[in-house]
């Protein structure tokens, strides 16, 4: 199944269609393809090309076309190569993404329920699970912030590591990506003292632990 990609930059005039400028690729949502989408044609007097019996003009109906592919990423394009009518166009995206959000929202969100750091064996691995989850929810318009993501990390620590999560809530972290560096950090040197102490002999594994 395809995705939309969808590239905005500042300004839509919606005096002149030449004046549309598509700079900066923005991840593609559900909430985007329900309200941009409108939104944007309407900025530029193409709103009622996507609309229910609309008397729109073969001129306006075929820039409204143009506007909307040049959106699409290169599955989409091809999927609709065929369609001339933005109705159409609009229609079968919605319907697309709106069947997305019916089977993939509610398994993301059961999942971002039950997710634990402590049910991870390394870092990496759990980092990797909350990204995926995340970008499944912000597809179906649910954005988690650093916040979010700080009391999810936080509070899932085993219940062995309770005064190292005091620790680095104590820390008052605001970002996500800060709270996650520490951690990987914390977990790489573990690793390598407990390689060190697997190598050593010993006498001078009590020797280094006395340094």
């Amino acid at each position: 199944m395809g995705s939309l990609s969808f590239q905005v930059e500042a300004m839509l005039n919606s005096m002149s269609w030449a004046r549309v400028a598509i700079e900066a690729c923005i991840p593609p949502t559900i909430d985007k393809v329900d309200n941009w989408f409108p939104l944007s044609l309407t900025s530029i007097c193409l709103g009622n090309t996507i609309t229910h019996g609309n008397e729109a003009s073969s001129q306006d109906k075929a820039k409204a076309v143009i506007f909307l592919r040049r959106h699409l990423d290169e599955g989409l394009k091809v999927e609709y190569l065929t369609v001339k009518d933005p109705l159409e166009l609009w229609t079968g995206l919605k319907e697309k993404y709106d069947h997305l959000k019916a089977t993939i929202l509610p398994r993301a969100r059961y999942e971002w329920i039950h997710l634990r750091l402590q049910d991870f064996k390394t870092v990496s691995e759990y980092n990797s699970t909350v990204f995926r989850i995340t970008s499944q929810l912000k597809l179906c318009g649910e954005v988690m912030n650093d916040e979010d993501l700080l009391e999810k990390t936080l509070t899932t620590f085993h219940a062995s590591n309770m005064v190292l999560q005091q620790q680095y809530r104590e820390r008052g972290f605001k970002k996500y990506s800060e709270l996650i560096s520490c951690l990987l950090v914390a977990e790489q040197h573990n690793t390598l003292l407990l390689k060190i102490m697997n190598l050593v002999p010993q006498g001078q594994l009590r020797f280094l632990k006395r340094i």
